[in-house]
C-alpha cells in the first residue's frame, strides 16, 4: 500500500500501481480495448442506502470468437476507477493481457467513501462478524463483505450476457478488499486472488514492523492519500516533494514523527492514526483481517513477492488463516521474486543488481494467473491446467532461481536449525561452547544506520535485495559470517531471530539482517547493464556482494507484550525474539551466510530515542546514545532460527 511518494490520483498512476488495470500495456492495448469492449457505469444501492460506483467493461458483440456468456472479473479499490464517463476508455484494462484477450466482463468499483462512491471511508474498514440487520428505522451495520455481496447481486441481475460466475482480484489495498470480499462469500464468487493484501498493519505489513514505525514509506504515502468529501473526481496532485534528494537528511531534520503529523495541520487523520497508535491496541486489532477469514466458498490464490517492501507478510497470514478457518477450501499460495505488485507490471527478471535468470512475471501471468481464472470462471480446458487446482504452494526459490511446488507451506520436510553467533564474528549451525562471550557497539540516534548505501528520497523497492557492504564497515553494526559453504543450504519459511541482549538505555531497536555473501570471483555485469542506482553510475562489482535476503527491526520494549511495552533495565540481559516474514532462498555452495545486527535502519524505520518514551512525542534531549550488548555464550546464546530444506 505505502510507497515513497504521495499518491498521484490520476488514471495512469492507478493503472500502473493497483487494481485490475495493473499490468504494463501490451502492443496497441488501448486500441484493443476500444474495439473489443463497451463501457457502462452504475451507482449501486447498498443495503444501507449508500450508492457505490462501478465501471463495467463488457465484451462487444462479435469482438471475440467466444460469444459468451462471460464471467465477471472485479476489483474494488480506494484509488479511483478513473477515467469517469461512459465515453472515456482506459489505456490499460485487466490483470493481464491474456485475460483481457480471453474475454471477461471487467468491473472496477470505487470503495465506500472514495471518489465516486458515497459513504464514509475507513482505513482498512473493520469486518463485523455479527452485524445488525438492515431494518427500517433501525441502525444498520455493513462492511466490505456486505458491500461486495450487494454489488455482485446487482451485477448478476443488470449486466447482460454473464455466465453467473464472479472472480475478484486486487493488489495491495485492492488486495485487502479482495480478501474482505470473500468472507461470508456470495455463492457466485468462484475465484478470488488477494495479491499483496494488506492484512494486519501492525505486524510486518505497511504500518509497523516489530513494533517499529515504517517511517518514510508511511509519510510519503499519506501526503497524497487523504480523506475525501464524496462523491468527488480525482485531483491531479503532484507527487510529494521532500525538497531534497536526500531522504535521510530530510527525516533526520524533521525530528520526532509528531512534527510530520503536525505538518498536515489536522487535515489527514489517516496518517495521524498510524502515528499515535504505537501499541497493538483495539485500533489495530479490529483491522487484523486474518482473524475473520471465515465462510469462504471460493477458490483462492493468494499472491506475494519475496521482495515486497509494503505487504510481505499479508499473503502468508491470509493463506494460513483461510486454511485454519476453512478446512478443505481450495487455497493456493504463489510467491515469486517480485517487489510490491511487480508480477503485474514488470518482467520479474531482476531486482537492482540481483538477477533471477528468467522473466518470472511473464511466466506467472501466462502459466499461473490466467489458468486459475480460466478454470474456475469458465470451466474450460483452455487454461492448460487440466487437473484444476494449482499446487498448494507455487514458490520461486531465489539463489537457485527455480520454481518449486509443495503440498504445504512451509515445506513439510523443512527442519528448524539455528545459525549461532560466535567469537570473532563467526556464524555457524553449531551451538556456542564459550562460557562467556559478548559483543558491544554504540548506537547513536543522531547518526542512525541508513537502510541503503546511496542517496535516495524514496523507499526504493530494490532495497529488499541490496548490497549490505556499506553497513558492514560501520562500527555500530555487528557482523557474523559463516565459512564458505561446501554445499547448497536452502531455507524456506519464517526467519526467527533469538537474541540475548542488554543496553545502557531503557529502550532500543535490534535490526537483524540475513545476508547471502557472493564469492569474490563472482562475475560482474557488463558496463551497459541495467541495475545502476543512478544514471551514469558504474554498475556494482558483484564479487563479494552482500545480498539482503531478509531484514527486520524488533523494538525491545515489546519483547514481552505488544499491548503493554516495558522498559529495559540498564545493563540487564533480556531475551528479544522476533519473527520475520518467510523466505525461500538457497545459499549456493561457494557463498557464505552472514547476519548483521544493528539498532537503527533509517529512515525506513523511525528512530528509537533509546529512552523509554512514547516515541512520536519524544523530546530532543531524550534521544541518547546507548551501548548495546549481544551475548553469545553457552548459557546466553544468540542466533537466527531458520527452516532448512534437505537437499535431494
Amino acid at each position: 500500500m505505502k510507497i515513497g511518494l504521495g499518491l498521484v490520483a490520476v488514471c495512469l498512476f492507478v493503472m500502473a500501481e493497483y487494481g485490475v488495470q495493473a499490468q504494463a500495456p501490451g502492443p496497441n492495448q488501448e486500441e484493443f480495448i476500444k474495439t473489443h469492449y463497451a463501457k457502462y457505469e452504475y451507482r449501486i444501492p447498498m443495503r444501507d442506502g449508500v450508492k457505490l460506483f462501478v465501471s463495467v467493461y463488457t465484451p462487444q458483440v462479435g469482438a471475440f470468437k467466444d460469444a459468451g456468456p462471460y464471467p465477471f472479473l472485479m476489483t474494488r479499490t480506494p484509488y479511483s476507477c478513473a477515467p469517469y464517463g461512459e465515453d472515456k476508455m482506459p489505456a490499460r484494462l485487466g490483470p493481464s493481457q491474456e485475460l483481457l484477450e480471453s474475454g471477461y466482463i471487467l468491473v472496477c468499483g470505487d470503495a465506500r467513501g472514495r471518489y465516486e462512491s458515497e459513504g464514509v471511508f475507513q482505513e482498512m474498514s473493520p469486518h463485523i462478524d455479527d452485524k445488525k440487520p438492515c431494518e427500517k428505522g433501525k441502525a444498520c451495520e455493513v462492511d466490505e463483505s456486505t458491500d461486495t455481496y450487494d454489488t455482485v447481486e446487482f451485477l448478476l441481475k443488470h449486466v447482460a450476457n454473464n455466465n453467473g460466475n464472479v472472480g475478484i482480484v486486487g493488489i495491495s489495498y485492492p488486495g485487502f478488499y479482495t480478501s474482505a470480499s470473500i468472507i461470508d462469500s456470495h455463492p457466485a464468487i468462484k475465484a478470488a486472488s488477494p495479491q499483496a493484501p494488506m492484512t494486519d498493519l501492525f505486524f510486518n505489513d505497511d504500518g509497523y514492523h516489530g513494533g517499529a514505525f515504517m517511517l518514510s514509506a508511511n509519510h510519503g504515502f499519506y501526503t497524497g492519500f487523504k480523506p475525501q468529501k464524496n462523491p468527488t473526481l480525482p485531483d491531479k496532485l503532484a507527487s510529494f516533494d521532500v525538497g531534497t534528494a536526500d531522504g535521510y537528511q530530510y527525516y533526520l531534520q524533521a525530528g520526532p514523527t509528531e512534527n510530520l503529523d503536525k505538518a498536515f495541520h489536522g487535515s489527514n487523520f489517516l496518517f495521524h492514526d498510524q502515528v499515535v497508535h504505537t501499541t497493538y491496541d483495539d485500533y489495530w486489532k479490529k483491522r487484523n483481517l486474518s482473524r475473520h477469514m471465515k465462510n469462504i466458498h471460493t477458490a483462492v490464490m493468494t499472491v506475494g513477492g519475496w521482495f515486497d517492501a509494503e505487504d510481505l507478510s499479508g499473503p502468508f497470514k491470509t493463506f494460513h488463516a483461510i486454511d485454519e478457518f476453512n478446512p478443505g477450501a481450495v487455497n493456493t499460495l504463489v510467491v515469486g521474486p517480485w517487489t510490491h505488485g511487480g508480477w503485474a507490471r514488470t518482467d520479474g527478471d531482476r531486482l537492482g543488481d540481483v538477477t533471477f535468470n528468467a522473466k518470472t512475471s511473464l511466466f506467472y501471468r501466462a502459466q499461473i494467473e490466467y489458468p486459475f481464472f480460466e478454470f474456475y470462471l469458465k470451466g474450460n480446458d483452455r487454461s492448460n491446467n487440466k487437473n484444476g487446482p494449482l499446487p498448494k504452494a507455487y514458490v520461486f526459490e531465489t539463489g537457485s532461481n527455480v520454481w518449486k511446488t509443495y503440498d504445504a507451506w512451509p515445506p513439510k520436510t523443512a527442519t528448524a536449525k539455528t545459525l549461532y553467533f560466535h567469537a570473532g564474528g563467526r556464524l555457524s549451525f553449531d551451538a556456542p561452547v564459550e562460557k562467556t562471550g559478548v559483543d558491544d557497539y554504540v548506537s547513536d540516534p543522531a547518526h542512525p544506520v541508513p537502510f541503503v548505501g546511496y542517496v535516495t528520497d524514496t523507499v526504493p523497492q530494490r532495497y529488499m535485495a541490496d548490497d549490505q557492504r556499506f553497513a558492514a564497515t560501520r562500527p555500530d553494526v555487528l557482523v557474523y559470517e559463516s565459512e564458505t559453504l561446501t554445499e547448497d543450504v536452502t531455507i524456506a519459511g519464517p526467519v526467527r531471530p533469538k537474541l540475548k541482549v542488554a543496553s545502557s538505555g531503557t529502550d532500543s531497536d535490534f535490526v537483524v539482517k540475513l545476508i547471502d555473501v557472493y564469492p569474490e570471483n563472482y562475475s560482474s555485469p557488463p558496463s551497459d547493464a541495467v541495475g545502476k542506482r543512478v544514471v551514469g553510475a558504474s554498475p556494482i562489482l558483484m564479487g563479494g556482494y552482500e545480498q539482503l535476503v531478509r531484514g527486520e527491526p524488533m523494538r525491545a520494549k515489546f519483547r514481552d507484550s505488544w499491548e503493554k511495552p516495558t522498559p529495559l533495565v540498564a545493563g540487564k540481559m533480556v531475551s528479544v525474539n522476533a519473527e520475520m516474514p518467510d523466505v525461500n532462498h538457497t545459499f549456493r555452495a561457494g557463498h557464505r551466510i552472514m547476519v548483521q545486527v544493528q539498532s537503527s535502519w533509517f529512515p525506513l524505520v523511525d528512530r528509537n530515542p533509546q529512552t523509554f518514551v512514547d516515541i512520536p512525542f519524544a523530546k530532543p534531549e531524550q534521544f541518547v546514545k546507548a551501548t548495546e550488548s549481544v551475548y553469545r555464550s553457552v548459557d546466553a546464546a544468540s542466533g537466527v532460527e531458520v527452516l532448512v530444506v534437505p537437499q535431494h
